[in-house]
């Protein structure tokens, strides 16, 4: 039956309507793809703590100073037999770093304390995570015998960054950045990269760049006793870390300075000077300790070590604002005391280093700073002070640095280190 006298009629969305609904719907679709995408594909850096026992041996290096030889030689096998381990997994693309950061004393034996890093998309989060203690845990097995490992006692932690960070801010000789290129050099200026040299310290006096210096301790830097030869007292000095002179990562204030009491002024012996700070610093990814060398710590000619400092770009030369490394070369004593060299003014108590062709040299204002040397590790030990030199980078002028280790045992008595 039909209902005569009411009409219907349809009606239709206005086009504006039509094109706003089409385009929200896009837009909803467009950002659960993107996240999709995100979460399935792209790759984020994730951090982990892993810890395993070792029965049997007891070790103490808490990496804070510098590591007995025996740990030293099973921290280098753990790290490289570690890295060969994931690179040949199956989630070898994953892998980015990993590294022994403390071995220390545990009930029967010891802890080794692990930093392991990688990248993969957030969905395969918990996949990752078994992977990663299952390839460990294999580790361990293969090495039962070699370390006394005990797979059973393997345990991994992810952390942040900021947690992985902290577990190696309190270590000696870690870099944040690593920044070593074979045509860097100070006079000519190459630019270091942030928290490639976390230990080195600008000397301020009176907010002037005058020398270097390099933190060994929360407390304690070394730096060259000339530097202090006529401005000795401490009121007029700071101490800036950081990369750059003009914004400073950190400035302290200095308690007191410690010139060897047997410092020759105006000559080169006994060129060593500690530098107290007023307070301690809290050590970050930007400001690190240097590890010092054991006294019998040997380097061999032509040993590859870097010196780092604000000098001057050439004799005379201004200073820059970046901080500069040079890639330098340890050159025999006998070889720097040739008459055509430097004839014979190097003693027992210095070291030579650079090149002899006089390409790459430390300048004035580098005096102080720090000449480093890494371990096969890449840990890296505070080996020389920059002390003199004839010029900057002239041939056979190789420059002249204190060798820290023949003063280990001064150190010690004024630091305790």
């Amino acid at each position: 039956m039909y209902r005569y006298g009411m009409s219907s009629q349809r009606r239709s969305w206005p086009l504006y309507m039509t094109i706003l609904i089409f385009l929200g719907v896009a837009a909803i679709v467009g950002v659960t793809i993107g996240l999709l995408v995100h979460f399935l594909a792209v790759g984020k850096i994730y951090h982990y703590q892993g810890d395993f026992h070792i029965s049997g041996v007891t070790y103490n290096d808490s990496c804070e100073n510098a590591a007995s030889e025996v740990s030293k030689d099973l921290s280098k096998d753990i790290e490289t037999k570690m890295r060969d381990e994931f690179q040949n997994s199956s989630i070898y693309k994953e892998y980015v770093n990993s590294q022994v950061i403390k071995l220390l004393p545990h009930s029967n034996g010891s802890r080794v304390q692990l930093q392991l890093t990688f990248k993969f998309p957030p969905g395969k989060r918990d996949i990752m995570k078994s992977a990663i203690q299952a390839v460990l845990f294999q580790l361990l097995k293969d090495n039962m015998v070699t370390w006394n490992a005990v797979p059973d006692s393997i345990k991994l932690t992810e952390i942040s960054k900021a947690n992985a960070e902290m577990l190696t801010n309190k270590c000696c000789g870690r870099q944040l950045a690593n920044s070593v290129r074979t045509d860097n050099r100070i006079v000519n200026g190459v630019n270091a990269k942030t928290g490639a040299w976390p230990w080195q310290a600008s000397m301020q006096w009176k907010s002037q760049h005058f020398c270097g210096a390099s933190l060994i301790s929360s407390r304690w830097l070394l730096s060259a006793a000339h530097c202090f030869t006529k401005k000795n007292n401490p009121k007029d000095w700071t101490v800036n870390f950081g990369t750059l002179l003009s914004r400073p990562y950190l400035t302290l204030k200095v308690q007191s300075i410690i010139s060897h009491e047997n410092f020759s002024g105006p000559g080169v012996h006994n060129d060593i000077a500690l530098v107290q700070l007023a307070k301690e610093v809290s050590f970050s990814k930007y400001v690190r300790r240097v590890c010092l060398p054991e006294a019998k710590m040997k380097l061999a000619d032509n040993d590859s070590v870097v010196v780092t400092g604000w000098g001057a770009l050439y004799m005379s030369g201004p200073l820059p604002n970046i901080l500069q490394e040079a890639l330098v070369k340890i050159i025999d004593n006998k070889v720097c005391n040739a008459p055509h060299t430097l004839s014979g003014l190097v003693t027992d108590s210095m070291l030579c280093a650079g090149f002899l062709s006089g390409k790459t040299d430390a300048c004035q204002n580098d005096s102080g700073g720090p000449l480093v040397y890494p371990d096969s590790r890449n840990i890296w030990y505070l080996v020389g002070i920059v002390s003199w030199g004839d010029g900057c980078a002239k041939k056979n002028k190789p420059g002249v640095y204190t060798r820290v280790t023949a003063y280990r045992d001064w150190i010690t008595s004024k630091t305790g280190l």
